[in-house]
């Protein structure tokens, strides 16, 4: 904590100030609340960098933190040697306010550090900065990004050497750097156009593109069903007003997707997103433009992908309307699909495997085991998926072939380390193919998978707590559990608890009983009597407690009521 005060009045009086930016503060002066919000404390630098709303101050996003976070990265990459600066870093953004601001001062200030710097010359994916990076052999990355925040949000996502996000070492030494340098004078920058006329500052765009083209192509299994199924699949596509304007439909037409139906208003790059409150695919209200659109068309699939374009939610057709496949749904699906399509075409590679989080539904376990596929749990992020690859194809061991997590992310082959959009939307095209010519929607083929595997049924519910106030009571609230933990939740007893922070695992009344395979992460995974899973965690980018429900029973029916009840118990936790 700092003190926020004298923290504020730094500011004011810091030569470092725009005229507007020095407005805005003064204009806060008589609001000792708002002053506190702005400077209690800075952004907290983390393994997927820094997100905030877009604000003077502290603790939000701005050039003064672009800068002061950059010079920390910079030095941080500096202290690898002068090959890595060579090889330097990567630097996009997304369709976000600020975006090209925030990575022209980014690539200023690795430039000023001798750091060599890759520019791509306008908005692109955020899979596509991580392909860039093992691309050119390049040191880091950073995407200016927050990806399916709402418009007052901007962030600072930042990568390492193998494409993924930061480790948490690397991180770790940033948010030490960060904690020494003055914000206002401990960071070095150049002139944009004169570092790009000395080649500090590299720009990069088409050439990128199509190597990145090339390897998302390489990743279609089944061509023929695509072509078969060609001249009667519509699909309708919005990348609301984002970084997947581009990119998704040339995959989905280079595919062999003949009718590909974009939503026009969407298609705009527009960081205010103004046709959806948020601009999130998790969220199925922001797509009704696109059912709209859909039902004029005869389209069966709708495809969403959020601005940066890592994620992609879907929604398809049952009778007149239109249904969202849930993130867990669609992971379900294209793991299923992924490996039966390989068995089909004699594509499988020896000893696959697959990757989830500890918080996505066990069904995807029983998918894989059922047809040979290994499996395993990491934490809720690519980072760790990567790590688990990277071990993987150390040892000699499974050879990887999908990767997702419940919060609409998917992942495959091996140019990129980090949730794809792109891939993912492409393999999805060809998923709904493979099922169009069985006559079947993919809501169709999900049921078939639930009577082929078992009933399961997943929800996600989002305890929000804004503000410093927020932050304090997501602490009260984690400590509470783990100091009194839950002996049943909605009427069914607790048989465990897996404590992911510590690596324990206890049982009521017996205190620790053993060990979880992972540990470190903010994690408390509640096991019940009826074999459903109660998981709670903060969230690492936005100011809430998550709430995973996974469950499992004889019908759907049945364990719908399941999630019902456990998330009216869940919505109590606020009060705990």
């Amino acid at each position: 904590m700092t003190d926020y005060r004298a923290e504020y009045e730094r500011w004011l009086d810091s030569p470092s100030l725009s005229e507007n930016e020095w407005k805005e503060l003064d204009a806060i002066r008589g609001d000792d609340k708002e002053i506190e919000g702005r400077f209690f404390a800075p952004l907290e630098f983390g393994t997927a960098g820094l997100r905030g709303t877009m604000k003077v101050g502290l603790h939000h996003m701005n050039v003064h933190v672009i800068r002061h976070a950059t010079q920390a990265f910079a030095n941080v990459i500096a202290r690898q040697g002068e090959a890595a600066r060579a090889a330097g870093v990567v630097i996009c953004h997304d369709c976000r306010n600020n975006g090209v601001l925030f990575a022209r001062e980014t690539a200023c200030v690795m430039a000023a550090n001798g750091i060599h710097v890759r520019l791509f010359e306008a908005l692109r994916p955020t899979p596509e900065l991580s392909f860039a990076i093992r691309l050119y052999g390049a040191t880091a990355g950073v995407n200016v990004t927050a990806s399916h925040n709402t418009k007052e949000y901007n962030g600072y996502k930042v990568y390492w050497s193998d494409g993924a996000q930061l480790p948490p070492q690397h991180a770790a030494a940033v948010a030490a750097e960060m904690e020494r340098i003055d914000i206002f004078t401990g960071y070095k920058t150049v002139d944009f156009e004169e570092a790009r006329a000395a080649g500090m500052i590299e720009i990069i765009g088409e050439e990128t593109d199509e190597a990145f083209l090339k390897e998302v192509l390489a990743q279609a299994i089944d061509h023929e069903s695509v072509a078969k199924a060609a001249d009667e699949l519509k699909i309708v596509y919005t990348p609301f007003h984002g970084c997947g304007h581009k990119l998704v439909p040339e995959a989905l037409r280079r595919l062999g997707v003949k009718h590909l139906i974009p939503v026009p208003e969407q298609m705009v790059i527009d960081g205010n997103f103004p046709t959806v409150v948020s601009p999130n695919p998790e969220n199925p209200e922001g797509f009704y433009l696109a059912v709209d659109l859909a039902k004029r068309e005869g389209s069966d699939l709708i495809i969403g992908t959020d601005p940066d374009s890592d994620r992609i939610g879907c929604l398809a057709r049952r009778g007149d309307e239109f249904y969202p496949i849930s993130g867990n749904q669609m992971g379900v699906l294209l793991l299923d699909y992924v490996i039966n399509a390989k068995l089909r075409t004699g594509t499988m590679p020896a000893n696959p495997g697959a990757l989830k989080t500890i918080v996505s539904t066990e069904m995807a376990r029983t998918v894989a085991e059922r047809n040979g596929v290994h499996i395993e749990d990491t934490f809720t992020g690519f980072k760790f998926m990567a790590e688990k690859i990277a071990q993987w194809e150390a040892a000699g061991s499974y050879q990887y072939i999908f990767a997702y997590e419940e919060s609409y992310g998917y992942m495959m082959g091996s140019y990129v380390r980090d949730k794809d959009a792109v891939t993912a939307s492409m393999m999805v095209a060809e998923m709904a193919s493979y099922y169009h010519c069985k006559g079947m929607t993919l809501l169709d083929a999900i049921d078939a998978l639930y009577e082929k595997y078992g009933h399961y049924q997943e929800k996600t519910l989002n305890l929000v707590m804004p503000g410093l106030d927020g932050l304090n009571r997501m602490r009260e609230i984690m400590a509470k559990l783990r100091a009194e933990p839950l002996a049943e939740i909605a009427g069914v007893a607790v048989n465990r608890v897996r404590d992911y922070q510590t690596g324990q695992v206890s049982v009521h009344g017996l205190g620790a009983v053993g060990e979880t395979h992972i540990k470190g992460s903010n994690v408390l995974y509640f096991e019940l009597a009826d074999g459903s899973s109660f998981i709670i965690r903060p969230s690492g980018t936005e100011p809430k407690i998550k709430i995973y429900l996974l469950v499992k029973d004889e019908t759907q029916a049945a364990a719908k009521e399941k999630v019902a009840r456990y998330a009216a118990f869940a919505e109590t936790l606020k009060d705990i």
